[in-house]
């Protein structure tokens, strides 16, 4: 990579890690909380429904939060499933979301979500796997199962991906929360999507045409030459350029 580039995505990346930019993000819903278990749930469940208009995601984010009275992780644990909590997010909906919720209490039952991601190896696309296997084993609804991307058939599983940027990086610049400990930065991939691609491929750093696991492993491959500790930091860069500065 040119040096010039180089400094370029680091200059890019350091701009928009910054809690500025926070009022315009999903992340601003789990930010409203303190307590661990009560950021997992809310970050997991925002980060599922994050696609299409933000304004829209945060919308249905606060939406949520006010369905689970304000108070995730009790909410949670004490969730029997009713008929009440009507909820449309694209094509999320209430039969999706009560799925979400009786799984996410099972997941709290036996360990919590932080445990269901640990993996035999240090390797997130078996971690991303072996969570979904398990979030899913009592489902018997195919139109909930699209909900949680497998990169075991190729997905690029974005919204998993930037879930777990938010728990794992560290909270130092005041945006991620950094509070699981058990998996490292160094892990970490871009959350890929047409907008990330297609500034990827603007800048000459993705060559590859469609936004799978095979281009994140490309990405990332890009990022852990210029930070083998931490390549998800220039997430920040690609999201900027594409979101701010229509690059």
């Amino acid at each position: 990579m040119q040096s010039d580039l180089r400094e370029f995505l680091i200059f890019k990346s350091d701009l928009y890690e910054h809690p500025n930019f926070i009022a315009s993000d999903p992340i601003q819903i789990p930010k409203k909380f303190s307590q661990r278990e009560d950021i997992e749930i809310v970050a997991f469940l925002v980060a599922t429904i994050a696609w299409g208009n933000r304004q829209s995601i945060i919308k249905s984010g606060e939406k949520l939060v006010r369905i689970m009275g304000n108070s995730p992780y009790d909410f949670i644990m004490n969730y029997k499933p009713r008929k009440a909590h009507e909820f449309v997010h694209r094509t999320f909906n209430t039969q999706d979301l009560h799925y979400f919720f009786s799984a996410l209490k099972h997941i709290y039952l036996n360990g919590g979500l932080e445990q269901q991601f640990k993996a035999p190896t240090e390797n997130l696309k078996s971690r991303i796997v072996g969570f979904r296997k398990e979030f899913l084993s009592s489902n018997t609804e195919a139109r909930t199962k699209k909900h949680v991307s497998n990169p075991e058939t190729g997905a690029a599983a974005k919204r998993l991906v930037m879930f777990l940027r938010w728990m794992v990086r560290s909270n130092a610049k005041g945006v991620d929360f950094g509070i699981w400990k058990s998996i490292s930065p160094s892990e970490l991939y871009i959350p890929l999507d047409i907008h990330t691609g297609n500034i990827a491929r603007k800048l000459g750093i993705l060559h590859r045409n469609q936004n799978d696991w095979k281009a994140n492993e490309e990405l990332r491959d890009v990022f852990l030459k210029i930070d083998p500790s931490d390549p998800a930091r220039f997430d920040f860069a690609l999201f900027g350029l594409g979101a701010f500065e229509k690059f």
